[in-house]
């Protein structure tokens, strides 16, 4: 990868206004994601979650729970920490706009019938992390100022 490219990829403009958004949805996601793979929080883990995943046609379910989990875990660590993070909240948006379509369409908008109100709110944020960045208080940060050097 190019330096001006990855450049473009680790700067950004934002101030702590990035840091307010990254640092609780990095928590979120990652939570939701040691849910997934490791059975943490009271989730039921790559196996249950992946029998889960499977039931609702999302095949294989096993890959299917890795994949998610993975992407809100790892994820919502470099999202927290401010590390790779438009990537990060583009694979998490993704992820998001999967589990709405796949899972909370047809229960509406609000949460208490299981809908998607929250899920559009994680991606709304994360679509907004993509846009701006991980802003002054963040990895990418500290990693584009030694690319610019």
């Amino acid at each position: 990868m190019n330096s001006a490219l990855l450049n473009k990829v680790l700067s950004s403009k934002a101030g702590v206004a990035a840091l307010i958004l990254r640092a609780p949805i990095g928590l979120i996601l990652a939570a939701h994601g040691a849910q997934k793979l490791f059975a943490w929080f009271g989730g039921y883990g790559l196996e249950g979650t992946g029998q889960w995943m499977a039931s609702i046609g999302m095949t294989p379910g096993y890959l299917m729970a890795l994949l998610a989990g993975s992407a809100e875990f790892f994820g919502g660590i470099a999202i927290l920490l401010g590390l790779l993070t438009r990537p990060a909240a583009v694979v998490a948006a993704f992820t998001m706009v999967v589990a709405i379509f796949s899972v909370h369409i047809n229960n509406g908008l609000f949460m208490a019938n299981n809908g998607y109100e929250y899920a559009l709110t994680l991606l709304v944020v994360l679509v907004a992390i993509a846009v701006q960045g991980g802003g002054s208080y963040s990895l990418d940060n500290l990693l584009s100022k030694k690319l610019n050097k």
